[in-house]
């Protein structure tokens, strides 16, 4: 009696084992799993692009982010032709999906800001999660053999932790020939520096040409190799503008040999600059072009060419 007793019980015991067990395992098929960092990911193909919006001739776009979001003054920003407006606190852009980047990016550089202490450069190199239709991604320049060029340099951001690391998204970044990157625009880039010290307040924008390119697209996203970039400056409290168009190429010219009103950019890019700041009598600014009141650095010209150049 007490052998048949156990029987019955191990039975039981095995038994209810086993339902618990099941139910165990169905709950924790139900419930999300932690991803293996071991495992390969799978790459999916990207779905269809959504339809553009319409937008109104001359009309500007509404911002992906709103307005009290961003540090920018309204004047500052250009026209979008794509409509895909994105402000990110201290800088804007548009983003172009035919090309995967931007068509223009538009910031306000300060003197206070670039005496502020710079925070560290973080590399972090990222798609922007503000671009609707997915930016590109740093994969597209695996050996593409083109520098991740950036159009609001990480220095003129340096002043903020969070202002420098969204210079890493991938909707700020072009592809740029390391010599040029390196070389022209980098002294550029440092000139414009130079000259928001001068001017205490400097509006900017800059980005590649993308109407034409004999280059061939770079990337799993067809990221477009800009011919040329641009650069566009207006120093507002002393009502002084200038812009310039550089080939995508390395340089040995002076950066001035590339100085342009802001008219033959606009007549470049298709791109209307600064529309609510030069209208009215202000247009005339656009025509102008003054070299001497944007004082260059011989030393660092030499310092690009004998050096800069050649890395």
């Amino acid at each position: 009696m007490s052998e048949n007793t156990d029987s019955g019980g191990f039975i039981f015991k095995t038994g209810l084992f086993a339902l618990l067990a099941g139910i165990a395992y169905f709950f924790f098929n139900k419930s999300p799993q932690a991803s293996d960092p071991t495992k390969p990911t799978i790459e999916y193909p990207e779905l269809p692009n959504p339809t553009p919006r319409p937008i109104e001739p001359g009309a500007s776009t509404e911002p992906s982010k709103p307005a009290e979001a961003t540090e920018l003054p309204e004047a500052l920003l250009p026209v979008s032709t794509t409509g895909d407006v994105v402000r990110h606190r201290w800088f804007a852009l548009s983003y172009s999906e035919d090309h995967e980047q931007a068509e223009w990016v538009a910031y306000e550089l300060t003197r206070a800001r670039l005496n502020k202490n710079w925070a560290e450069r973080p590399n972090t190199f990222r798609p922007d999660p503000a671009v609707r239709t997915e930016s590109a991604t740093p994969r597209d320049y695996n050996t593409s053999g083109y520098d991740k060029g950036h159009l609001c340099p990480a220095a003129d951001m340096a002043f903020d932790a969070e202002a420098i690391d969204e210079t890493f998204f991938m909707s700020n970044i072009s592809p740029q020939i390391p010599a040029f990157n390196t070389g022209v625009w980098r002294e550029l880039e440092e000139l414009t520096r130079d000259w928001a010290r001068q001017f205490k307040t400097l509006y900017v924008v800059t980005g590649p040409v993308l109407n034409k390119s004999d280059v061939a697209p770079i990337g799993f996203s067809k990221v477009t190799v800009p011919r040329a970039f641009y650069k566009v400056l207006v120093a507002p409290e002393q009502f002084k503008a200038i812009a310039f168009a550089l080939p995508n190429a390395p340089s040995d010219r002076p950066v001035m040999d590339y100085a342009v009103t802001i008219n033959q950019v606009e007549r470049l890019t298709g791109i209307d600059f600064f529309p609510q700041l030069l209208k009215g009598l202000n247009e005339e600014l656009e025509a102008s072009l003054d070299k001497n009141a944007w004082p260059t650095n011989r030393q660092r010209e030499r310092e690009r060419v004998e050096s800069w150049n050649k890395r």
